[in-house]
C-alpha cells in the first residue's frame, strides 16, 4: 500500500476529524507526526471544545497503523496518562 500523502488519505480520520484538526492548525501528515497523537488531540480539543476520546484513538491509529479499536484496547491507559501529563505541562507553562 502506498504511503499516505495527505491527512485526507488516512483511513482512521474521517471528514469530521479532519475538520477538527484543520481548526487546530494541523493540516498535514508531517505536522501530525511531528506533534504526535496526544498533543494533536489536545490542540483539537482546545480549538473545538468538547472532543471525544475516539479522536485520540484515531490519531494514534493513523500514526501507528493499528486499528483504532486495537489502540483503544491496548494503549488506552498509556495514552490517557500521556494526555494527563501533557495537560499538566501545558497548564504549568500558562
Amino acid at each position: 500500500m502506498a504511503e499516505p500523502k495527505s491527512i485526507t488519505d488516512l483511513d482512521s480520520l474521517g471528514p469530521k476529524s479532519q475538520e477538527m484538526l484543520a481548526r487546530a492548525g494541523v493540516t498535514s501528515i508531517a505536522q501530525l507526526r511531528k506533534l504526535g497523537a496526544v498533543p494533536a488531540y489536545a490542540l483539537a480539543k482546545k480549538a473545538n471544545g468538547n472532543v471525544s476520546l475516539n479522536l485520540l484513538w484515531a490519531l494514534e491509529s493513523a500514526l501507528s497503523g493499528e486499528s483504532w479499536q486495537e489502540v483503544a484496547r491496548l494503549h488506552r491507559t498509556s495514552l490517557l496518562l500521556a494526555l494527563e501529563e501533557h495537560e499538566k505541562n501545558v497548564q504549568a507553562c500558562d
